[in-house]
């Protein structure tokens, strides 16, 4: 009997694949099918699953830049700040990070000019949001 939990089990096929069936899922983690589906409205209820996405390699989007900002926000706007970013269409996913930025945003635009204004006039728009350091995505290698 494996020593990793069925939770950590059902997460890790979710993880390799959020399309997988429930059938698919139970197979592979060695569970029944109403297994999965408890456990996976459990997570859902819980917040641990959040959503399910597909993966995109930059490079072979030809109608989009990407970008990871990290943002650094003044502590006593950090709240306001980042509702007024989760509001913003171009920002696809935001995290609050322990590295060298508080923030840390995936920003998609039409392209690379695109992408620079959303930072200068958007993300730098946001009161509170003192600098932004982006990293253009190139290609997917995982």
């Amino acid at each position: 009997m494996s020593t990793v939990s069925t939770e950590e089990r059902i997460l890790s096929v979710l993880e390799e694949d959020a399309q997988a069936s429930c059938a698919e899922i139970a197979d592979r983690a060695d569970v029944s099918k109403p297994t999965v589906r408890k456990y996976i409205d459990r997570l859902e209820e819980k917040g641990v699953i959040v959503g399910y996405s597909a993966e995109i390699d930059p490079k072979k989007l030809s109608s989009q830049s990407i970008a990871m900002v990290g943002m650094d926000v003044d502590s006593g706007k950090y709240v306001g700040a980042t509702r007024k970013l989760k509001e913003l269409d171009e920002v696809q996913a935001l995290y609050t990070s322990s590295g060298d930025h508080m923030l840390m945003a995936e920003v998609r635009a039409g392209d690379g000019d695109e992408l620079g204004d959303v930072i200068s006039e958007k993300l730098l728009g946001v009161d509170g949001v003192t600098a932004a350091h982006p990293s253009f995505l190139q290609e997917r290698l995982k």
